[in-house]
């Protein structure tokens, strides 16, 4: 359960980071000197956090390679290695699945923006 939380907390601050770097980009040289400083300090504290869930990502790797010393006294090899590729396809697949859900909602938005223009 706190891999799943790790993880998506980091595609989270990853993607709303993305965001803030995008708007960035995308001012003008004639943008408010305020809109700017704005995301410029939202740009420092989502990279702050960032940093700090990936401290916490590591924390969850040594509890998870603690745990699964444990496991691996009482389960036989072949069991073993069924819960080690299942732990390293949960984070492959919640990344993944939060990936399609961001493709998705793009989709919906330009959709939207399409029938607003027409």
């Amino acid at each position: 359960g706190d891999l799943d939380k790790v993880v998506n907390l980091l595609l989270s601050l990853s993607g709303r980071l993305a965001r803030v770097e995008t708007a960035l980009g995308s001012l003008g040289p004639h943008a408010p000197a305020e809109d700017k400083l704005a995301l410029r300090e939202k740009q420092r504290l989502l990279v702050a956090q960032l940093e700090d869930a990936k401290e916490l990502k590591e924390h969850v790797g040594r509890r998870e390679e603690a745990v699964g010393a444990m496991v691996a006294r009482y389960l036989p090899a072949e069991h073993l290695q069924d819960y080690q590729h299942f732990v390293k396809m949960k984070s492959a697949l919640i990344a993944e699945q939060r990936e399609l859900e961001e493709k998705i909602k793009l989709g919906q938005e330009q959709l939207k923006c399409l029938r607003e223009s027409l």
